[in-house]
């Protein structure tokens, strides 16, 4: 095979590809190899889709043992063992030790179609039509998400106007500047220009839009602000939760209990599409296939779901793993901001990244990274936030071995950039 093809075939839509054009033939645990046989340590995770690694071997051996004996592979909704074994297993160990009633629904496998279901959700159950949303977020690229998200570059794609949505400042956008104060006043003014939302959509910690991380309290004013004025509080834990945060979802020590949840990447624990939304049993209003899909709940996503939510999350082990590996990260992480004038550390958990103010600069850094064998990316909204998203079962070893090759790329970087200005 040549790489010919892919420059051939493949549509300009294509985009990691670019800056990371090696061919990928195999992968296990945080380690990608290519066609020459060159190995390189994944700090991307198929941008968080892989918490638990490439490959889980209990997972991987389930899944062969399920198509070898030739279960369900595909069912649309229909009741089989692996949805009910998954069912059980999420209540089990995540739901109920949480103290959440809500219902699970399985929507079309991409994170934001569990976001369209949940705004249409919302929608049909206040009767209202705005959604309120924040800067920087991000929600997906089909057209009712796009509405929510931030980002210009995707949202000029859209060809049309993105309607139903009003944006404000996130938490500690604008310097000096109270966002949930501002938005409690302009709900409260009957002339303060806002419709009454159907809800509130928001990232605890804005992945995409460079790592912001709200605080809690900030999460909180927002939750009470949406039950006063009678909206719905839809949290996207799409690429926050699945333990990336530190705990299974991002808002569990916010004081707060979301009426929608959207989950999706991590969720099948292989890297399998799935995607759904939980919704508190009271707001379940949608009626048979009102929103469907016809790969609404992957039978073979729910086998290595259950095995990821049995081997992970059965006992806290996993999530005290995770509070050490954060410190560690936050450790590297402030060893790379050291080398770059202003840099800032950026997000919390497993969702961490260095702002180094400028995209240019960010780009060189990961592109450096990547030569040296560690796969990276940028984030943000002008791509200036170097951004780590390991598998959170990567060994200590293994992410001391990846923050050499960061720090190498960093100094490097830096050394070129002081040289080209004493020119």
């Amino acid at each position: 095979m040549t790489q010919n093809i892919f420059e051939r075939r493949e549509s300009q839509a294509r985009s990691y590809c670019r800056s990371m054009p090696a061919l990928f033939t195999s992968a296990s645990g945080s380690e990608l190899k290519d066609a020459e046989g060159n190995t390189y340590i994944d700090f991307l995770a198929g941008c968080s889709s892989l918490n638990y690694g490439h490959n889980d071997p209990d997972m991987k051996a389930a899944l062969i043992e399920h198509i070898a004996s030739d279960g369900i592979a595909h069912g649309l909704d229909l009741h089989t063992n692996a949805k009910g074994a998954f069912l059980e297993a999420f209540e089990r160990h995540i739901l109920k030790p949480r103290g959440m009633d809500h219902r699970i629904m399985f929507t079309g496998p991409t994170g934001a179609n569990a976001v369209e279901a949940a705004m249409k959700m919302a929608r049909k159950v206040t009767g209202r039509t705005n959604i309120i949303a924040f800067t920087n977020g991000f929600h997906g690229v089909t057209m009712g998400a796009l509405a929510a998200t931030g980002n210009g570059y995707h949202r000029g794609g859209a060809g049309m106007d993105k309607s139903g949505v009003t944006r404000l400042p996130f938490d500690g956008y604008a310097e000096g500047v109270d966002s949930a104060a501002l938005l409690e006043q302009m709900l409260d003014d009957p002339s303060g220009g806002i419709d009454a939302p159907a809800a509130i959509i928001l990232e605890t910690v804005q992945g995409e839009g460079g790592l912001n991380a709200a605080r809690p309290e900030w999460v909180r004013r927002i939750a009470d602000l949406a039950q006063k004025h009678g909206a719905l509080l839809i949290i996207d834990d799409i690429q926050a939760g699945v333990g990336r945060t530190g705990t299974f979802f991002s808002f569990e020590r916010m004081g707060v209990t979301p009426d929608i949840v959207t989950m999706a990447k991590s969720l099948s624990g292989f890297g399998l599409p799935m995607a759904m939304v939980l919704v508190r049993p009271h707001h379940d209003v949608f009626g048979p296939a009102e929103h469907n899909g016809t790969f609404r709940g992957n039978t073979h996503a729910f086998i290595t779901a259950k095995v990821a939510i049995e081997k992970f999350w059965a006992d806290d082990r996993f999530q005290r793993e995770l509070a050490d590996k954060s410190l560690m990260l936050t450790s590297a992480l402030q060893q790379v901001a050291a080398l770059v004038p202003d840099a800032e550390l950026k997000g919390r958990g497993m969702m961490q990244g260095v702002d180094v103010r400028d995209g240019a600069l960010a780009a060189d850094i990961c592109a450096r990274a990547y030569a040296m064998g560690l796969v990276v990316e940028t984030s943000g909204n002008r791509d200036q936030v170097v951004k780590i998203l390991a598998p959170l079962t990567t060994p200590q070893h293994t992410f001391r071995k990846g923050f050499d090759i960061l720090l190498s790329a960093t100094r490097a970087a830096m050394a070129d950039r002081l040289k080209l200005a004493a020119e």
